[in-house]
């Protein structure tokens, strides 16, 4: 049987080798505090690697009230993160690591070789030099009665001793990268309040026929405007980019819209999304265009050649109206201009590109301390925060870091046995 052993770090210990975690090592260590990084896998910033494959987005280049209200109900609370760390101070940042930055046409900010790894390898090799110790297959567990960290490791189950620490476990979204969610029990266990952990960023089932998933999974809808209601029951419309799946639909324009569509099922089991299949014609113009007179041709060709309806759209059209198209031009061209797609869920957790839930805010101090567990710091996407794809998950994931890193030196600096001021949770709503 593997020993077990314990151990005491001389400064910080920091779970989680996230972006928030790194950049949390970065800040405590530049300030002179040991730090000892212990992570799960055997190398850190495996998500952020994966986010990066297809183009490393950092962060947008949109003015920060904008910004800031991508985090909807949260935005109160990251907005104060980011006054702290913003769009701005993360390309400096990165500036800083030697990589530049450009604007694209979305106004998302990439790495000029829009690569991940390298500057995720200068990074960690710069936290080396500055001599933070790394901890990698280190599962964090829970903490022993006495305090102590609790890690399995292959050889053994280790405990750890810290003057404080930082959770910055990810949430549960991509698991075999890490983020598992396995935190959660140690955490309620003591004490500390977190929200369900939920699919965010994520596609959503559909009752889709056997026929139309088989011929027309993985088609891209594009562009496309989508209508729905928001939480308030207020209509609302976005033109984007979305992708027909075996189970339903997703992409883009559909993550950004993910949270009011599943609150929306959680609300009432359901919900309904409208498509304007035909966004760039109005539908006095469209049901004019179906009127001429169709000749010997079929009713697919008709609609392909006066209304530009074909393939995955002519596809989705018939599993709103079934064989029998409405024969009325106007009823035809309204029904194009908002055909329903009915929402059965959000798929799992494990698919979905980030979390949403996790440790609530209001069990924080405004340094992100946990009130029932003073010491303990959290940061990353384990707190109950989401944001749309685009750079403010990344963005969001980084300021929380910093702030925690800061409110860790000031504990430090206080003696490490201070109380949390009281009301300051409430204050994170």
């Amino acid at each position: 049987m593997p020993e077990s052993h314990d151990s005491a770090v001389p400064g910080v210990a920091i779970v989680g080798g996230g972006p928030a975690g790194l950049i949390a090592a970065e800040i405590l260590r530049a300030a002179g505090v040991e730090v000892d990084l212990f992570e799960a896998k055997g190398s850190v910033g495996r998500k952020f690697l994966i986010a990066g494959k297809g183009g490393l987005n950092l962060t947008h280049s949109e003015p920060f009230d904008a910004f800031v209200a991508r985090y909807g109900t949260r935005s109160g609370a990251v907005s104060r993160w980011l006054r702290r760390f913003d769009a701005d101070a993360l390309r400096d940042w990165a500036r800083g690591h030697g990589v530049k930055t450009f604007v694209g046409s979305s106004g998302r900010v990439f790495p000029a070789d829009l690569k991940a790894a390298p500057l995720l390898r200068g990074w960690v090799r710069r936290l080396r030099e500055s001599g933070v110790r790394f901890h990698v297959q280190h599962r964090w567990l829970g903490w022993d009665d006495d305090g102590a960290l609790h890690f399995g490791t292959p050889q053994g189950e280790r405990r750890v001793r810290a003057r404080a620490t930082l959770l910055a476990l990810g949430g549960a979204s991509w698991p075999q990268l890490g983020s598992d969610g396995a935190w959660v029990a140690p955490l309620q266990q003591a004490g500390i309040a977190v929200a369900p952990l939920q699919p965010a960023n994520c596609g959503f089932d559909a009752d889709w026929s056997a026929h139309f998933a088989q011929r027309h999974a993985g088609a891209p809808l594009k562009p496309v405007v989508l209508h729905w209601n928001d939480a308030h029951g207020t209509a609302q419309q976005l033109q984007g980019e979305c992708v027909i799946t075996a189970t339903g639909i997703e992409g883009s324009a559909i993550y950004a819209i993910a949270a009011d569509l599943r609150e929306a099922i959680h609300r009432d089991g359901g919900t309904t999304l409208w498509l304007d299949l035909a966004p760039g014609r109005e539908a006095t113009r469209l049901a004019s265009d179906l009127a001429r007179p169709r000749g010997k041709r079929s009713a697919s060709e008709h609609l392909r050649r006066s209304a530009g309806i074909d393939g995955v759209r002519a596809g989705l059209l018939r599993e709103a109206a079934g064989t029998a198209l409405p024969g009325d031009p106007q009823a035809l061209a309204a029904l194009l201009k908002r055909l329903p797609v009915r929402l059965l869920r959000p798929r799992p957790v494990a698919e979905a590109i980030s979390t949403a839930g996790g440790v609530r805010l209001e069990a924080l101090d405004h340094a992100l301390m946990a009130q029932a567990r003073p010491g303990v710091f959290v940061a990353g996407e384990m707190l109950d925060w989401e944001a749309p794809t685009g750079g403010y998950l990344l963005t969001a994931c980084f300021a929380s870091g910093v702030v925690a890193a800061e409110g860790m030196l000031a504990w430090l600096v206080a003696g490490g046995n201070a109380t949390p001021a009281s009301g300051t949770g409430a204050a994170m709503r």
